[in-house]
């Protein structure tokens, strides 16, 4: 099956080749797309120097600026559809997803349409996080389990993979939602259309070089955003 990992940067030039790196020691015959956004601190050069030198499994597609998480997994899952893959996996390139797990989440797809690398699954599974950020985090995904209805105890979490026919089925240009709502929109909008997402184990540990994108902005967007969705589902506007 071919498969591409998906990885949006911005500003992780002490973290992306270790990425790369770590893709290639669990399987070569895997494709890593970076999509970069213009990063300052030279994260698409590092990648086109690794690219050409070494990993010519590795793509590079840079963007003209910081334009946000959803649109770059946007940007992503199209030229993923466009060239052909069968399996899309989605992880971030700070080192918080182990790459070890990649081979179990594509694995689950023998069974289930989409998987979550899921922080709730099991108890909690999050490593480095002060206690106010693992309760928001916690909250923000009950929040929206009670409010929409989605069968996942991790909806915002941002490791998954995706079987191909999932993400051709759903009108991508119309997402619009960044960060946490844009993981829970989509899982909604694969869930809505019958899709079957099933959830692995994982240990999420926290970045340790480079900062947070996480801001306010995006939090109050993921809680107006599920009000969204339960309107969607009620009137059937996801149709």
């Amino acid at each position: 099956m071919k498969t591409l990992i998906i990885s949006p940067t911005y500003n992780e030039s002490e973290n992306i080749a270790e990425l790369i790196r770590k893709v290639n020691e669990i399987n070569q015959e895997y494709h890593l797309l970076i999509v970069d956004d213009n990063s300052p601190d030279g994260t698409g050069d590092i990648v086109e120097e690794l690219q050409h030198r070494l990993f010519p499994n590795v793509y590079l597609e840079r963007r003209p600026g910081k334009a946000g998480l959803g649109t770059a997994y946007k940007f992503g899952f199209k030229w993923a559809l466009e060239h052909d893959y069968d399996i899309i996996v989605q992880m971030d390139a700070d080192g918080s997803h182990e790459v070890n797990a990649i081979p179990d989440l594509i694995e689950g797809l023998e069974k289930k349409d989409v998987i979550i690398g899921s922080r709730y699954i099991q108890g909690v599974s999050v490593v480095n996080w002060p206690i106010r950020r693992l309760m928001l985090s916690y909250g923000a995904n009950l929040y929206s389990r009670i409010i929409t209805g989605l069968p996942v105890k991790d909806a915002t979490g941002g490791f998954k993979a995706w079987k191909r026919e999932v993400l051709a089925s759903i009108d991508i240009d119309s997402v619009r939602s960044q960060g946490y709502s844009f993981q829970i929109e989509m899982n909604f909008r694969a869930w809505l259309k019958g899709f079957s997402i099933g959830e692995y184990p994982i240990i999420f540990i926290d970045r340790t070089i480079g900062e947070s994108k996480m801001s306010k902005a995006i939090m109050i967007e993921a809680i107006f955003m599920v009000w969204r969705l339960r309107i969607w589902k009620i009137f059937g506007w996801h149709k």
